[in-house]
């Protein structure tokens, strides 16, 4: 068994195989293609996680955030455009989810005005940039509605469907 960090400032990718009990030689065999050295370079910042080597990590470790977090952080093109989820609780997430819904019903009279001639002029501009902030915010809960239930049935505390 390796010895047991004390590093402070661990990134994700440690924190997750640490809070899944696994030394870099146990997840080295669970990950069968990343090596305990390749682990220990993510784990230390000296190497960039390729990003088969993060889905390996994510259901290896049973942490769906991993994903989310290489994607908003790492990735040049998830930086722009994939929202940074959060594990929120259920509660939270579902009036969220509905009130985001609720947003865009309110919003789907101005769509159809907008879309009716195809252009967006300088007045329906205004209305378009609202629409999509609307749009941006329904993303990012549906973001955070995803990581809740990928986080619920990798810890079992949801059936998958039979």
């Amino acid at each position: 068994m390796g010895k047991r960090s004390t590093k402070e400032n661990k990134n994700i990718y440690q924190i997750s195989r640490e809070a899944a009990g696994l030394s870099r030689e146990a997840a080295e065999e669970l990950l069968s293609f990343v090596s305990a050295d390749r682990i220990e370079r993510i784990e230390s910042g000296r190497s960039m996680p390729h990003p088969d080597e993060v889905l390996a990590m994510e259901q290896g470790y049973k942490n769906p955030e991993l994903s989310n977090y290489y994607c908003t952080n790492e990735c040049p093109i998830g930086k722009k455009y994939v929202p940074r989820a959060k594990l929120k609780p259920l509660p939270q997430l579902t009036i969220e989810l509905l009130a985001a819904l609720h947003d865009m019903e309110d919003e789907e009279r101005n769509i159809i005005d907008i879309a009716r001639d195809g252009r967006v002029n300088a007045f329906e501009r205004e209305q378009f940039d609202a629409i999509l902030e609307k749009l941006v915010a329904l993303d990012r809960t549906i973001s955070d509605m995803r990581i809740w239930i990928e986080h619920a049935l990798s810890s079992g505390k949801m059936d998958e469907a039979e």
